[in-house]
């Protein structure tokens, strides 16, 4: 629905949107151990009970490790059995504890997935959660730099990344070091001539699998980075769907979402190429296990060294002493993964915020409406200013129309007013009092405001319009409507106020721009701000809109930009804005008779052709 479709201009500098480069040169290389450390600090408050899933998940690997040691003395018992009489006692009782640590080692596996599980859960949860917080206090030239679609990355692929890992590797992790750890001690404690002869031929593993971590390890970062940037292009792309299909655009859409998807393809299939890899060599390294393990035992047992059972105990060891390497392998290509996941997330969550204003009391419960700029400057960037040395004095209950070029700062000057950026130098007071003293949420509690671009949610009429406004009364709402020409229209649709606005309601772009009308007018916050309110519907809604917004502007300081001059006439004070200063100041008929800027911008919009 519309909700989709707008990038409000108060967001946006005129210089536009910019990407941060994460082409191939783009990847910076993730430090996994300092990753880790960034997530287990976060964990920190639930360290004590993961450690108890991991204890438990380490028991039940010990139980499975001690086992086969049982394992073999049933099978010399039945082996003694078979050439004298078996002592089935001694069989039962073998069995019996078998199946006890079995059976605990099936519990505290099952304990431990549970509590990771939740655990996994509760984390993903606070850090969407932080995310959004985040996003809430994060300057808006931080958006004017970053893709959205990179940042959505963040919050769902990244994440969900972050939750697999904590859920599965992590427990993987701690029990195949143990069943590792584990399974060695006992085939040493066994036997340590298969001991050597097992663990010798595991080695070469060890080789192939730290050689292709490290070569691996920068595809998985490359990948995660080239997903963010896709989703951006995906996002940007579909959300002006509409332009790319006038301007004939899919083409050049088509060839940067195939150079992208290339580059996301080349990084993804070396880095699943390279980590597929441990699987088949881990497995290639058990089978040899087991063709040593049989060969030196059956000599070993032709010695009269060990018993048959000891070969039996170690075929299950070398199983136990190689599964632990393939999960090994499997776990440090998902730590990788989850390293750079890691990293863009905690980067996100370190970027610079808005300033904390906890401590400033004073506040603006209501206002009269003076407003002041005194030698105001500004730029987005340091190199680029756009404001250059503003003073104006708008007294209470004006309306005052900012017009000129675009590219002058109109809007600029707003999104200062409102606080969405501060100012460089100067100042900027309400009612005497600097905007720099008040909260963000307080300046915003005295306005109103309509931009060009709508912005509509998925949700009934009267919701969009009463938005953020719970004490707004159905009555009011609908008054509103009769102002700006709405109700006779929303009384035609099925559900009237509470039909629901998705992609399925057909509204056309003036109708969305009189709702949002609506919803400032419903506002009666004591200053308004009207940038290019009226863009979007015909002659005959605008004079009828112009008409409400008179009666809506009674008793308000408003702030009209406006292109259409014919729209600002009535105006008590125009403010004519080029490259960044004020050339020219006065109501309508005084602006005409000097002539000047303000003359040829209103006659060059009132020419007509003999």
């Amino acid at each position: 629905m519309a909700n989709k479709e707008v990038t409000n201009d108060e967001k946006m500098p005129p210089q536009g949107k910019k990407e941060k480069p994460m082409g191939a040169s783009g990847a910076r290389p993730t430090n996994i151990k300092k990753a880790m450390k960034q997530l287990i600090g976060y964990c920190r408050k639930y360290l004590a009970i993961i450690l108890l899933a991991l204890i438990l998940g380490m028991t039940g690997a010990i139980f499975n490790i001690v086992g086969p040691d049982f394992l073999s003395q049933m099978t010399d018992l039945i082996g003694e059995g078979l050439m004298a009489e078996m002592d089935l006692d001694a069989i039962v009782h073998l069995a019996v504890i078998l199946a006890i640590l079995y059976g605990l080692g099936f519990l505290f596996n099952y304990v431990q997935g549970f509590i990771m599980a939740t655990v996994t859960q509760r984390v993903t949860k606070r850090l969407r959660a932080d995310i959004s917080t985040k996003i809430n206090r994060l300057p808006l030239k931080y958006f004017d730099k970053t893709s959205y679609g990179d940042i959505l990355s963040r919050v769902t692929n990244d994440i969900d990344l972050i939750a697999q890992t904590m859920n599965q590797s992590l427990g993987m992790l701690v029990t195949s070091v143990t069943m590792f750890l584990g399974s060695l001690v006992m085939m040493i404690y066994t036997n340590w001539i298969m001991a050597l002869s097992a663990v010798l031929s595991t080695i070469v593993g060890f080789g192939f699998m730290s050689l292709i971590i490290s070569k691996s390890q920068r595809h998985f970062i490359q990948q995660q980075k080239e997903l963010g940037k896709l989703n951006g292009h995906i996002e940007e792309t579909y959300a002006g769907h509409d332009v790319v299909k006038v301007y004939n655009g899919e083409k050049e859409a088509k060839k940067i979402f195939h150079d992208i998807n290339t580059r996301l393809y080349d990084s993804a299939w070396k880095s699943q190429f390279m980590s597929g890899l441990m699987m088949p060599l881990m497995m290639f390294i058990g089978n040899f296990g087991y063709v040593v393990v049989c060969i030196v035992g059956a000599l070993l047992v032709h010695n009269g060294t060990i018993s048959f059972g000891v070969i039996v105990a170690f075929m299950i060891y070398i199983r136990l002493f190689t599964q632990p390497l393939s999960q090994l392998a499997q776990v440090a290509t998902s730590l990788q993964s989850t390293a750079a996941a890691s990293e863009r997330v905690f980067e996100f969550l370190r970027e610079e915020e808005l300033a904390d204003e906890s401590d400033k009391k004073e506040k603006l419960k209501t206002a009269k409406g003076d407003v002041e700029f005194r030698n105001v400057r500004f730029g987005y960037s340091e190199d680029k200013i756009v404001i250059n040395n503003f003073t104006a004095t708008i007294k209470a209950g004006q309306k005052v129309a900012i017009v000129g070029p675009t590219g002058a700062g109109k809007t600029t000057l707003v999104n200062l007013l409102m606080r969405f950026y501060e100012v460089n130098d100067g100042e900027i007071l309400i009612d005497g009092v600097p905007v720099s003293k008040l909260t963000r949420d307080n300046i915003h509690n005295l306005f109103c405001m309509v931009l060009q671009d709508t912005w509509l949610f998925e949700g009934t009429i009267r919701e969009n319009i009463k938005y953020s406004k719970d004490y707004v009364t159905d009555e009011q709402v609908e008054e509103a409507c009769k102002a700006v020409g709405l109700h006779h229209f929303i009384q035609t649709l099925p559900q009237g106020y509470d039909t629901v606005l998705d992609d399925k309601a057909n509204l056309s772009s003036g109708q969305k721009q009189l709702i949002t009308i609506a919803r400032a007018m419903v506002e009666n916050a004591p200053l308004l701000i009207l940038d290019e309110a009226t863009s979007s519907v015909d002659t005959r809604t605008e004079a009828l809109i112009q008409k409400a917004m008179d009666k809506l502007m009674v008793g308000k300081t408003s702030f009209v930009i406006a292109h259409r001059l014919s729209t600002i006439k009535n105006a008590d004070l125009i403010m004519v804005m080029k490259d960044g200063d004020i050339i020219e100041s006065g109501n309508h008929d005084e602006l005409l008779k000097k002539k000047g800027f303000y003359f040829e911008l209103y006659n060059s919009q009132f020419e007509h052709v003999s």
